[in-house]
């Protein structure tokens, strides 16, 4: 997930494969409820989205999560809790999922949510006029690839409404993670009758969106930065949520919304690096470790960074452990490739382990200057001069600082411009390919090491840099096919797929990410996990 950006399930893929994450919850007796049930909260970049189909970003999701609701809802610990399904049966050797749905659950405008709505939102995305990026995740389910090259018809996707309450989809082929993507809200349902009234305009402001979640959105014009999530009474569980609203505010600035914090005005904030260790003791202060890999990404349609030894260079003359120590200071670690650590482990050795190689997250700063002149020769040229693009927060332009005096400083003859640009615009020209280097970043869909393999596959969406490997494609195939089902022989592509990624420097991971945050002690109940959808707001209170 972009930002990104980050599943939930506390259960085993294939066995062997579980996540880590983390949350917290305590339930409220009525006696020490605040009389106002009511938080302010923080956010660094602006809301792009609340379009299910096209959304790709952390913000989006967490929006969609607390105003929409699935087949499952993701809740304490990871663990599974109801949905919009109240039952489910698993047939046909495992190909086969029947879901029976609760009678009672709305949308805002009182509309009935039916299997019709599934029907209609996976079929939806799927369609390559709606251009989904996050299409692939429906790689699996009946005749989706096929839909989505457009060589079958979106009504053939293998997903069926056996009546109002009742939704059947088939599998074409196992997949080990099926029951983590059903509580994603690209699997979410969606009113037909409402998306096809408001056209082009969906899902863009809040008042062309309906909700069936715990919470609706209000005040959300497509653009400004501030908006609320009042409790939906149309919910089919309001009885559970206790916050009547929750107000949003961006602050590109942690100096801000730490100032903000101080004076009452917001219940969260998120912290800088200085910040984050001086107020590190705090009783307020929550490190918010993410399944989430920060990374370099280059325009490989650009003959410059086609030539492997530039690659290789750049990320050489990196130093990540000055860069998460001295720059962000927050509690975020050197990257061991381009999975994050404690996602997944197989007979107890975490992925990020068995896959680390040398290659791509080492720093050497006379071997980075050998390659760079061998790479200049290599090209005809003796200097090179690109821009380094990325997001306009504090965190965003430390980070992109500190690389381009780093790369000064190591690499004879390169010049880089830093662009910092806001969230919304980074996405849309990285999408587009309008850049030369990116300081990108995913978070986790879900507890499996492919959510993050699969995204550099050469025709995947999110692959914006245009690498493209064979071998490694073939053993991601092989990982979601021939061997879905063989625990150790789709670990081990899995492996041999990130040390090429690596080696070929694909890409140039930087850290994990931790958040450093503050977060007031009335607040309770809050769920954060560290991949998928990161917050859930629906068993959250105030207390006195």
């Amino acid at each position: 997930m972009k930002l990104r950006k980050k599943v939930w399930l506390a259960i085993t893929v294939v066995g062997c494969l579980f996540l880590a994450a983390c949350g917290k919850s305590t339930s409220g007796s009525a006696g020490n409820l605040a009389d106002k049930q009511v938080i302010n909260w923080d956010e660094p970049s602006e809301l792009p989205t609340m379009n299910i189909s096209t959304a790709t970003d952390t913000i989006s999701f967490d929006m969609l999560n607390n105003t929409g609701e699935g087949l499952y809802r993701i809740g304490k610990n990871s663990k599974i809790e109801p949905g919009i399904a109240k039952a489910t049966k698993i047939t046909n050797n495992g190909l086969k999922y029947t879901f029976t749905l609760r009678k009672n659950a709305k949308w805002s405008n009182g509309d009935p949510v039916t299997a019709k709505d599934f029907v209609y939102s996976w079929q939806r995305t799927v369609k390559p006029s709606t251009g989904a990026e996050y299409a692939y995740l429906f790689d699996g389910i009946k005749n989706a690839d096929a839909i989505v090259a457009g060589k079958k018809a979106a009504n053939t996707l293998g997903i069926k409404a056996d009546g109002r309450y009742k939704l059947v989809v088939t599998l074409e082929k196992h997949v080990p993670y099926f029951k983590l993507l059903m509580g994603f809200p690209v699997f979410f349902p969606q009113n037909k009758t409402v998306v096809e009234k408001y056209g082009s305009k969906y899902g863009t402001a809040s008042k062309y969106s309906v909700y069936n979640g715990p919470f609706v959105m209000t005040g959300w014009t497509g653009s400004n930065l501030t908006w609320s999530l009042k409790k939906n009474n149309d919910y089919w569980d309001k009885k559970s949520v206790k916050l009547s609203k929750i107000n949003f505010k961006v602050n590109k600035s942690t100096t801000t919304s730490y100032n903000l914090y101080q004076s009452g005005k917001l219940d969260e904030t998120l912290l800088g690096a200085e910040q984050a260790k001086q107020l590190s003791n705090s009783k307020d202060f929550t490190p918010r470790k993410e399944s989430r890999i920060n990374y370099l990404e280059y325009n490989q349609t650009e003959k410059e960074f086609q030539n492997k030894k530039i690659r290789e260079a750049i990320s050489l003359a990196i130093n990540r452990t000055q860069l998460v120590k001295k720059v962000l200071g927050d509690g975020s670690t050197t990257a061991s490739g381009i999975v994050s650590t404690g996602l997944a482990s197989y007979k107890g050795k975490d992925f990020a382990a068995a896959a680390k190689t040398s290659a791509g997250i080492s720093y050497n700063k006379q071997k980075a200057k050998q390659l760079w002149q061998e790479g200049l020769k290599e090209l005809g040229v003796k200097k090179f001069d690109f821009t380094l693009l990325a997001d306009d927060t504090d965190s965003a332009k430390n980070v992109s600082e500190y690389i381009q005096s780093q790369l000064e400083e190591n690499l004879p003859g390169i010049n880089v411009s830093v662009e910092n640009v806001p969230f919304k615009t980074r996405l849309t020209r990285a999408e587009n390919g309008n850049f030369q280097v990116v300081l990108s970043g995913w978070g986790a869909d879900f507890s499996d090491p492919i959510t993050f393999l699969q995204l550099f596959t050469s025709d995947n969406s999110y692959n914006d840099g245009k690498w493209k490997n064979a071998q490694y494609d073939k053993l991601i195939n092989a990982s979601g096919s021939t061997n879905a089902t063989n625990q150790a022989k789709r670990w081990q592509n899995m492996v041999d797929a990130s040390k090429i990624l690596m080696k070929d420097q694909g890409i140039a991971p930087l850290y994990q990410q931790t958040q450093a945050t503050l977060i007031k002690s009335k607040i309770k109940g809050l769920i954060y996990n560290s991949a998928g959808v990161n917050y859930n707001f629906k068993d959250t209170y105030v207390t006195k």
